[in-house]
């Protein structure tokens, strides 16, 4: 399941970015989908998935600022990121997993999803 990440860039503090993400081919209504972060020097991080039947899951550290979103129709999820700030730097990636074999106690876990798309760069300044 080829996955294109876009949308980031640079964005002072508290400013704002959407981040999309499309993949090709499939029933991407069943798809379990999630958004990870990476910053320099970290391991990848959790910031949120989007499951079928509307179940949205974040990460603390971004709760009440982030929220995905995602179009069926557009075979697309989408990431709505405010109060951006300068810990929030990272390469983002999307991943996903078609057949829904994640169980939830696992749904953080980068291993859970098969396919990824390439990241998109997200920097804030201060």
């Amino acid at each position: 399941v080829p996955l294109q990440a876009y949308g980031g860039g640079l964005v002072q503090a508290g400013g704002s970015l959407r981040l999309s993400c499309e993949a090709s081919g499939g029933t991407f209504g069943n798809y379990r989908m999630a958004w990870f972060r990476q910053a320099p020097g970290k391991e990848r991080a959790f910031v949120g998935a989007s499951w079928s039947g509307g179940r949205l899951y974040y990460a603390d550290s971004v709760k009440g600022r982030f929220t995905i979103s995602r179009d069926n129709a557009k075979n697309t999820v989408y990431l709505q990121m405010n109060s951006l700030t300068p810990e929030d730097t990272a390469v983002y990636f999307c991943a996903a997993d078609p057949l829904g074999r994640t169980i939830l106690s696992q749904l953080r876990a980068a291993r859970s999803y098969d396919y990824w798309g390439q990241g998109t760069l997200v920097t804030v300044s201060c």
